[in-house]
Parts: structure tokens; sequence; C-alpha cells
């Protein structure tokens, strides 16, 4: 019987894959899933080790039955076609109930119940399907990554943070924590049927770039704008009108709370405190 993670060729799925190793789990128990299997080349090293590389493809549910065979556990990542993964979660969702697969960890969206948020919709589709399945599942809601904005460092050096997130709080945490967070719940007992909101101390976008700030000795400014406005920016930018738009709904749905989440779910999951964006930015500068 294996562990199954899909998305192996994206950043959060090789983690999830990485912190399972970590945990002890044999190398011949973990399944790595891709569409192209030529993109898992990242992973040689841990194939090597005896990481077992198949390919799968949400949209295509024969290989995913093929995926899945031997299956236990299932680390459901997320998928990112927009607009089509209730759909996708379907098929997966098939295919994890003929393999028999005893527990369904899917990476979800903060508040994905009650969420506004444009990219909550399809989350929220995807859980009532997991649910409706009648096959344990554990719903690891992870609220948004410091990845999101430290790719974008140099940009704001050079120009400063715009956004629309107003004074909203942000509970952002290092891919890699969610990542291990997934690796707890597929290693220990005791999580079917929970719900974890996962996030770490929150920050606003006006303490991001005071942090910036104080780590580069430069002066970096926090410009909040109308969510029409950003959109516009990120526009002008040479961004995809759509993806504008998704990005600047993540900024009015922090500016209503509705990404700061309450509790320690995440350090409880990880034993730790998470990562802290202070710490983030250090390693990332």
């Amino acid at each position: 019987m294996s562990i199954v993670v899909t998305g192996a060729t994206g950043h959060l799925g090789r983690l999830i894959v990485e912190s399972l190793l970590r945990r002890g789990v044999p190398a011949g128990e973990v399944v790595a899933l891709g569409r192209d299997t030529g993109r898992l080349a990242d992973l040689a090293d841990l194939a090597d080790r005896g990481v077992i590389v198949r390919r799968a493809d949400y949209d295509d549910v024969e290989s995913l039955r093929a995926a899945f065979a031997g299956a236990e556990q299932l680390a459901f990542v997320s998928g990112t076609d927009i607009g089509r993964r209730v759909e996708q979660a379907r098929n997966v969702v098939t295919a994890a109930q003929e393999a028999g697969v005893r527990l369904i960890a899917y990476t979800s969206a903060p508040k994905a119940d009650t969420s506004s948020l444009i990219l909550a919709v399809d989350h929220r589709g995807t859980e009532q399907v997991i649910a409706d399945s009648g096959l344990p599942y554990v719903f690891l809601r992870n609220s948004w990554y410091f990845e999101n904005y430290l790719p974008q460092i140099p940009t704001y050096l050079e120009h400063g943070i715009a956004g629309a997130a107003g004074d909203g709080r942000i509970s952002g945490a290092a891919r890699a924590d969610y990542a291990e967070a997934v690796a707890a719940v597929l290693t220990t007992e005791g999580h079917a049927g929970r719900v974890y909101e996962l996030g770490g101390a929150g920050f606003t976008m006006t303490e991001l770039a005071e942090e910036l700030s104080r780590q580069t000795g430069r002066q970096i400014g926090y410009t909040d704008l109308p969510v029409e406005k950003y959109v516009e920016v990120l526009v002008g930018a040479g961004l995809p009108r759509g993806y504008a738009e998704v990005l600047a709904d993540g900024d009015r749905a922090a500016a209503q709370g509705e990404l700061h989440v309450e509790g320690d779910d995440l350090a409880k999951l990880i034993g730790r405190e998470p990562t802290t964006l202070a710490e983030a930015i250090r390693a990332a500068l």
C-alpha cells in the first residue's frame, strides 16, 4: 500500500513528497504523480531512492485509475484549472473509490465553505464532492503563501508595493510548512473528518513593506488602491486580465478579513511555530 501525491510536478506536491520522506515513509511507498512525467526530472534524486513516478491527468480518469493502484492514502493537491476543478475532482474521487483509498487529504482554500473569494468557489465544490463520496477525508485549508510575494521583491524594491488589501491581515505561511502539514496528517492518526484552517501569524501589506524596508535598509512603501485600479495596474504590468482580476480579488478578500485564520492549526500539525514573514524575507534576499 502506498501514499499517492498528485501534482508532484508543482512546488507544493514536490515538497509534500520530500516531507513524507523526512518523516520516515519508505520511498517505495510514495507515488509522485504528474501530467508530464518528463517534468518530474526534478524528482530524479528522490526517484533514485525508490520514489515511484506515474503519469496522471485530472481530466483522464483512466490515468488516475492506473496511478492510484495500491493507494492507501491520497494527497490531493488542488489543480490550477480555475472553473474546471470540481469536474476534475469527480474524476479523482471516482478513481480513489475504486482503488479503496482510506484517506484523502485535500489542499483547499481558507474558509472555503463561507469565503467570497473567486478561488474558493472551486474549492468549496471540490470539498463537497469529496464529502459526498463517503471516503474518509481531511481538508487542509491553506491561507496565502509567502511565495506569493517573495518573487516580487525586486519589483517592490524598485517601485514599492501596490495592492488593494487595505489593512486586512493575511495569515501567510511558507509553502514548505503547508506541505509539512499534509505529510503530518498522512503519517499520524486522528485526522479523518477534520477541517484545518492553516496559516501563520497575520500581517498587513503595510507590515510587509515595513519588514522589507527594515531588512534592506531601503524605504519601501505600500500604496493601497481600489480593486478596479489594482486590476489595471496588474494588466499594465503584463498580466492577462482574468488572472489580474483573480489576484485583485484576493486583495479584496484580504481587506475584508477573509485571509486571516484564527487558531494555531498549522503549528499543531507541524509541531513547531511556522516560518515567520521576517524569516521568509531574510531567506529570499
